[in-house]
């Protein structure tokens, strides 16, 4: 009977330490940020021109493509316009033209023509998560792949953006950017 006893106490402390290290695993969700400031008021701040740096990375990390983004929001109540007008390192050029929601309790929508489907967005405290699927060329074909969006507010004139890629859940890389209000 010791035996057995022994085998349910280990098994069950292996449960509660599996479940214990499970939990401090879990996503992060735009609530937890709702206490930081400045607050992201994003009719506020996609309002106007802005401009972005980025870079893709793969995910091994290594640099892949660098560039910069042109911006201009407009909003006419609850919403907004935001184009963006893309310029690579190695002279390619892309154009977005987003169509944003506002749908109250700080979340939002959004299409452009190159996104599947409506992308979904969910603000709080200086953080917003925005989640879609692009349609993404490369190499003369076209891939659809998931996008998962994480800006951050840091003053009145800075934002950050990371976000992660993937397909059928597979991190292809990472897209990083630093908007500046002008």
């Amino acid at each position: 009977m010791k035996t057995i006893a022994t085998f349910v106490s280990r098994r069950a402390a292996i449960t509660v330490a599996g479940a214990l290290w499970l939990a401090g695993c879990a996503a992060p969700t735009p609530a937890d940020y709702a206490q930081e400031t400045p607050k992201l008021e994003l009719r506020q701040y996609l309002n106007g021109p802005l401009l972005a740096h980025g870079i893709f990375t793969d995910r091994s990390g290594q640099v892949k493509r660098r560039f910069t983004v042109k911006l201009k929001g407009t909003w006419q109540g609850d919403t907004g316009v935001l184009e963006e007008d893309f310029e690579y390192s190695d002279g390619g050029k892309e154009r977005r033209v987003w169509t944003i929601k506002e749908l109250g309790g700080g979340r939002y929508s959004g299409t452009a023509g190159d996104v599947v489907g409506t992308a979904t967005g969910e603000a709080a405290g200086n953080a917003l998560r925005w989640r879609y699927s692009l349609k993404l060329p490369v190499d003369g074909k076209v891939y659809e792949v998931d996008f998962d969006d994480w800006m951050f507010l840091i003053d009145d004139k800075v934002m950050l953006n990371r976000a992660r890629m993937s397909k059928f859940g597979v991190e292809l890389g990472h897209v990083t950017l630093s908007f500046q209000k002008l």
